[in-house]
């Protein structure tokens, strides 16, 4: 996982160097301080979805090439099998599988998603993020809290949630199981409009 961590370290940071972006405007963007945007960049600390989701918004690409140092390759459409998917561990216990991790030019991100059950979250203030664009989260399996920007609810087995994604927002699993969910992540307007088909 270190290694991994690094490589993607390296790509950020390079990325940033290449489009001459300074280390303060990616510190502002992704809402850390200068200290803890260095420790993301020499691969000391690990990434966060959003962290991620930001820099790849600030660069013009692809989550999937900050991830694995390579693009997308198809344009009409592509297929991920039961139990597979590009793995994304961004959040301690969390398991995400990218799965349009292969498609170029996405509209969205989507994601099965697993948070573990851990019982002394229960009762602590849900970590929020804020990613520009729009999220639906749909629940598969076991319970899911989320506090939207102050908003507390619980959703279940069957239930869905759509909202903006710049609001503050952080979830949980709950009622005593981990919880599956098909989490998709919206692009804001204008990350997707006017990309050409490479």
């Amino acid at each position: 996982m270190e290694t991994l961590i690094i490589e993607i370290a390296q790509r950020i940071k390079g990325l940033r160097q290449l489009m001459e972006i300074t280390e303060d405007e990616m510190a502002a963007l992704t809402g850390v301080s200068i200290t803890e945007y260095r420790e993301f960049e020499t691969g000391e600390k690990d990434f966060t979805f959003t962290f991620l989701m930001k820099c790849a918004q600030r660069y013009s690409v692809d989550i999937v090439e900050l991830m694995t140092g390579e693009n997308p390759r198809l344009s009409f459409y592509t297929i991920v099998r039961s139990g597979k998917g590009l793995p994304m561990e961004r959040r301690a216990g969390f398991k995400y599988r990218h799965l349009g991790y292969n498609l170029k030019n996405k509209l969205a991100e989507p994601f099965l998603v697993t948070a573990p059950f851990c019982a002394d979250e229960q009762d602590k203030p849900i970590k929020h993020a804020t990613h520009e664009g729009q999220e639906f989260d749909y629940i598969l399996n076991g319970s899911l809290k989320l506090d939207l920007d102050g908003h507390i609810e619980v959703l279940n087995k069957g239930d869905s949630v759509f909202y903006n994604s710049g609001h503050q927002h952080g979830m949980i699993a709950a009622n005593g199981g981990d919880c599956d969910f098909l989490a998709i992540v919206f692009k804001k307007e204008n990350d997707v409009l006017g990309k050409e088909d490479k």
